[in-house]
């Protein structure tokens, strides 16, 4: 498995309408290929990180193209661009 951990930062004065935007991008963040598990987690100043785990860095690579296109919906909320960074999964642990 490989994981895409993608540091960003939101307007304050935006994180409603961007979590809005989020929960309706949902169906779409789900559908892509090898998508096994999407984080996504904020503080208070808009700070936060997107984790997605999918089956291999090469179906992460493959959707880079519809992630971008995503990221740019999301455009206007943002305070600079999204900084994303890959690794390979050692290990993936649930209760």
């Amino acid at each position: 498995m490989f994981a895409r951990i993608t540091h960003y930062k939101m307007k304050e004065d935006s994180i409603a309408a961007a979590t809005t935007l989020l929960e309706e991008l949902k169906p779409q963040i789900m559908a892509m290929p090898g998508v096994v598990h999407f984080i996504n987690a904020m503080d208070e100043t808009g700070a936060g990180y997107v984790v997605s785990v999918v089956d291999s860095k090469e179906t992460s690579d493959a959707n880079n193209e519809t992630v971008q296109a995503m990221w740019g919906q999301f455009a206007g909320f943002l305070e600079q661009p999204p900084t994303p960074e890959g690794f390979d999964v050692i290990a993936d642990w649930h209760n």
